[in-house]
């Protein structure tokens, strides 16, 4: 990739070819944020590098420190409802560059001591420890809202997860609604977020969060310094502050409407149930939708609605959401896949499902396309394409071939979820270049444009066409509400038991019946009812009207029109090099991990093409010292990689008398890391090779004994892990395998080698959340000894771990969960889980003694171990357990038959 850069005082703007007026939009944005919003935060500027990155499917941005950098992922979301309608890149920079504001200002006090101390990493850590999640995020969100006519401040979807608890009246505590739950539906930190920082806002004043996030970064208050700052700026204490915020915005949503509990079943499910999303009729009786709950992933159903009765026709492929189509028996919609090779690299695959069959073929590869439609012949698609330059345009396929043809866009809408009107037309919800919404019907033959409702800052999407009717659903004040189009004519379509700040959505038609989505408290619930319980008001959709009401703050309402007004400046775009401070040191930290202890200088390029180390490490056992540098570059491929360290003051012993030395190593490699998932499984295969050349200089008695000359051996690996995708419930992959192969192999002046191959094999267990993992291991090195690399075999469990000639492994677990808490203490420690394995190991080995002898053993042992799957600090998760072994071979190795450990474990994938 070529990359050019727009570099100001305040921000560096990186970006590739043919993206030079969305790098000069957020740099524009980013400066008048910082004119217009750093009074609420603070007025100190750090320049901020930020990386336009547009060849992924993904609609995301972070801000991070260690390096100190901004990415932001350019190609916009399908549906409008959650992220709202303006351009993509102009939301990414109103609300990433908060996050540069809260790092540039929250470097003081304690914070700017870790920050001298430890680096970017440093200040990370202070900042997180101090700063809750809900803050930094819900007050990105609030300057999102309050600097454009959207932001999800403003958009009904964003609030339907608490007005759903409250409506269900679902009172769950403070810490359960900080770190979710794995049995309840539990809305993110982000609308927790803006609930809280946009109340304390328009509540106590502009400069209420700067205050208070100044005492908070500081400490001030070692224990809960940010509740602690909030009582001392509002006169509150933090949970009465809580309190208010949620009065505030429930009363917002009250009275509530009579439930009809014919078709308002919350109150009588308990937990979530499943997210039942984008139903369609398959003949009068049937009905097929997307079905994804806790204890399974994302599956393709259909349900009788006269019995009840349904059948899984397939488990969906890996997808970035879970919107389909559904025509003459096929289902259609777009999957991910990742490039082999670029982590920045991916794609939205067109899929094609046979209903009756389930089989499922792929329609394209390499591309970038989102919610296709197939027409009523079942020959021919219509997909989104979105290109790397931002272009977005509408292709026709032909199914038999592949073939396709564009159609035109003079106007240079973006295109969301098109619908074949006839054989002859699509209607399609688009958004055009300042963020408005309507409704277009477009002549596939000519690409004439034919608009069906005016431009509005109302959010539209989920079409359905059923026969010359268009259903859809569109925000109306404090609701998301089913319209249709019936003969040119807007409806509102009132649905038996809808809610008035509840949203409802994708509707469908079908000999006198209709179906649709109700967002309730656990989850999308599908509906049915006859058509004549069903009122279509006729309605007009005007530019003008009141859409977004503000949710009764001032506070958003004032500089709304920020974006409109932009007093536009142009910057001068120039190259940016690639080899650009490639050695840029961000942070430096000691590590502990006893009897070693370390320093490491660490160094990343704003490219992530170059991770670099400098190190220095004691040993205590040893009281040698060693410093070394390693790195590894990444813009190439395969990856290189190159190392070195001096080890000072090594000492052993032979024959009773102590033997001293120093010792260089070095080392250069190549990785290959290739990313394979596609489908429905995720795999990795990281395979590579070392070579490593190591020089011992001896000193004292021995100087003249040993060989001083220096040995060269290689290190080779590879490493591959396939599973299937993962339910929220689910301790692992119901089928999974990871597969780790190690050989060193010495090839100059000594002789000697080592193989070690580690296997997991994950199985479905009893019940859906359970797992039968077997875990098998094989060890080989030389009886020589010249060499002794390295061991990192897995020895049956509650034994120290041993080196031999042969050593062979097998082991079986049984995972299962025993409850879920859901439960907290004083907003330190939160559990989620408390699962549970029984365990039985057996290590055969096989060696050489001294005398020449062949050595035999077993050790075998089996046990328990109890797992809690926590948060700490609302907000880190961290999962531990105790391990309790019963040896049958203790003996061997002078250790009772009992023996009790604490665990840290390490998931199959992190």
């Amino acid at each position: 990739m070529r990359w050019k850069q727009i570099h100001t005082d305040t921000v560096r703007i990186i970006f590739p070819n043919g993206l030079e007026k969305v790098a000069s939009d957020v740099a524009n944005i980013s400066h008048l944020l910082t004119q217009y919003t750093s009074n609420s935060i603070g007025n100190k500027v750090r320049k901020i590098n930020i990386v336009l990155q547009n060849h992924t499917t993904v609609s995301n941005g972070y801000v991070g420190l260690g390096p100190n950098r901004s990415e932001f992922q350019l190609t916009p979301l399908q549906n409008s409802f959650n992220l709202g309608s303006i351009p993509w890149h102009q939301t990414l920079a109103l609300h990433e560059y908060r996050h540069v504001q809260q790092y540039n200002n929250f470097r003081k006090g304690v914070s700017k001591g870790f920050y001298y101390l430890f680096g970017e990493q440093g200040q990370e850590l202070a900042n997180s420890t101090a700063i809750p999640n809900w803050f930094w995020e819900g007050d990105a969100v609030l300057q999102e809202t309050m600097m454009s006519n959207q932001g999800r401040g403003r958009l009904p979807y964003f609030f339907n997860g608490y007005n759903a608890l409250w409506s269900a009246g679902k009172k769950y505590s403070w810490m359960k609604l900080r770190n979710g739950s794995l049995r309840d539906y539990v809305p993110n930190h982000y609308q927790l977020g803006y609930m809280l920082v946009a109340y304390g806002r328009e509540k106590f004043g502009e400069e209420f969060w700067k205050k208070i996030t100044d005492d908070a970064v500081r400490f001030r208050g070692l224990f809960y310094p940010f509740q602690k700052a909030i009582k001392k700026q509002s006169g509150i204490n933090f949970q009465t502050f809580r309190k208010n915020a949620f009065e505030y915005f429930s009363n917002i949503s009250t009275p509530y409407p009579a439930r009809n509990t014919a078709w308002i079943t919350t109150g009588t499910r308990k937990h979530f149930v499943a997210n039942e999303e984008f139903p369609q009729w398959v003949d009068s009786e049937t009905i097929i939708y997307v079905r994804n709950n806790y204890n399974n992933v994302p599956s393709f159903q259909l349900r009788n609605i006269s019995t009840g009765l349904e059948k899984k026709i397939r488990t969906r492929s890996i997808s970035l959401d879970n919107y389909f189509s559904f025509r003459n028996g096929k289902i259609a919609y777009a999957a991910y896949e990742p490039d082999t090779r670029w982590g920045w690299r991916d794609y939205g695959i067109l899929k094609i499902v046979d209903v009756v069959t389930g089989k499922e073929r792929k329609l394209t590869h390499r591309s970038k396309y989102f919610s296709p439609d197939i027409d009523s012949s079942g020959q021919n698609m219509v997909a989104v394409s979105t290109t790397a330059e931002g272009t977005n345009e509408l292709h026709l396929f032909k199914i038999t071939d592949g073939s396709f043809k564009r159609i035109s866009n003079p106007e240079k809408f973006y295109f969301t979820y098109p619908k074949f009107l006839n054989d002859k037309q699509v209607v399609t919800a688009v958004r055009d270049s300042t963020g408005n919404m309507m409704l277009v019907k477009i002549n596939l033959e000519d690409g004439i444009t034919t608009r069906l409702t005016p431009p509005a800052e109302a959010v539209i999407g989920f079409l359905q066409v059923n026969g010359d009717t268009i259903l859809f659903t569109a925000s109306d004040g404090y609701r998301d509400q089913l319209f249709s189009i019936i003969e040119n004519k807007v409806h509102r379509i009132d649905v038996p038991g809808s809610h008035q700040f509840i949203g409802s959505y994708h509707a469908g038609i079908r000999n006198g019946k209709i179906c649709w989505l109700d967002f309730t408290a656990t989850g999308f619930e599908l509906k049915v009812t006859d058509i004549q319980n069903v009122t279509f008001t006729p309605v007009i959709m005007d530019a003008s009207s009141n859409i977004f009401p503000g949710y009764g703050l001032d506070v958003i309402e004032r500089k709304k029109d920020f974006l409109t007004s932009l007093p536009y400046r142009t910057f001068p775009v120039a190259d940016y090099r690639k080899s650009k401070s490639l050695f840029h040191i961000h942070s430096w930290r000691p590590v502990i991990s006893d009897p070693e202890y370390s320093f490491s200088v660490i160094s990343e390029n704003i490219l992530n093409t170059l991770q670099s180390e400098i190190f220095a490490t004691y040993n205590r056992n040893e009281q040698s010292k060693q410093v070394g540098f390693i790195g590894t570059y990444s813009a190439l491929f395969p990856w290189l990689r190159a190392g070195t360290s001096y080890t000072f003051d090594r000492q052993g012993r032979l024959s009773g008398e102590q033997v001293n030395w120093n010792e260089w190593e070095g080392n250069v490699g190549v990785v290959v890391p290739l990313n394979l998932s596609n489908g429905r499984n995720f795999r990795n295969l990281n395979l590579g090779t070392d070579l490593v050349y190591n020089k011992r200089y001896y000193s004292g008695k021995f100087k003249d004994t040993f060989n001083s000359r220096g040995f060269a051996y290689l290190n080779s690996f590879l490493n591959f892990t396939s599973q299937i995708q993962k339910a929220r419930k689910q301790i692992y992959p119901r089928i999974a395998q990871t597969i780790s192969l190690k050989y060193s192999d010495a090839i100059s002046q000594l002789d000697g080698r080592q193989f070690l191959a580690t296997a997991d094999w994950y199985f479905p267990g009893i019940f859906i959340t359970h797992n039968l993992v077997f875990n098998t291991a094989f060890h080989l090195r030389d009886t020589m000894q010249n060499i002794r690399f390295s061991n990192s075999f897995p020895f049956s469990r509650g034994y120290l771990a041993e080196n031999f000639h042969r050593m062979i492994k097998v082991g079986v677990d049984y995972h299962f969960p025993l409850v879920y808490p859901d439960w907290g203490v004083a907003s330190i420690i939160y559990f989620l889980r408390v699962r549970a394995s029984a365990f039985y190991d057996y290590t055969n080995v096989f060696d050489y003694s001294n005398t020449g002898n062949i050595f035999r053993n077993d050790y075998r042992s089996f046990g328990a171990e109890v797992y809690f799957d926590t948060k700490w600090w609302n907000q880190l998760p961290v999962s531990f357990g105790i391990r309790y072994s019963r040896l049958l071979d203790g003996e061997k190795q002078r250790l009772g038959k009992n023996q009790w450990e604490f665990v840290l474990p390490v998931g199959l994938l992190d």
